[in-house]
């Protein structure tokens, strides 16, 4: 009797860049598995000097840089984000949020939730996580 195996590999490759902070914690920016791109949720630090802006406009647009550069990083782009997660500790911002949401996308949107938190890592409004398929 003969039996027929296929074996699937699938790529998997941690993604790192200086251009987005560093993870504060046991885990990584992103990661590449197979043809999808999980990045982990952004908190709105800038890379360059490690500061939080104080708005909840700019804390979404650095958030959101971040996660654009952690993409960059794996070769994608906005267009290729499928989903995104936003967690915010205050829902009244969320008409602001989505102002500066919207400047990142070419209008084809991509899936997305939204969560009001009681905290945030290191007093944060806002944290921002995607999925991207390359």
């Amino acid at each position: 009797m003969y039996i027929k195996v296929h074996v699937l590999y699938i790529m998997r490759k941690i993604i790192s860049t200086n251009k987005a902070p560093i993870a504060i914690g046991p885990y990584s920016q992103g990661k590449i598995v197979g043809n999808l791109v999980f990045v982990s949720g952004q908190l709105p630090i800038n890379p360059i000097d490690g500061e939080m802006p104080n708005t909840i406009e700019e804390q979404t647009r650095q958030s959101l840089k971040n996660v654009m550069e952690i993409l960059k990083e794996a070769n994608c782009t906005s267009k290729d984000i499928v989903k995104t997660t936003i967690f915010t500790t205050n829902m009244d911002n969320f008409s602001k949020i989505n102002e500066i949401y919207a400047e990142f996308f070419d209008g084809e949107y991509p899936c997305r939730s939204a969560v009001e938190v009681s905290k945030l890592p290191k007093n944060a409004l806002i944290e921002i996580e995607a999925i991207a398929v390359k």
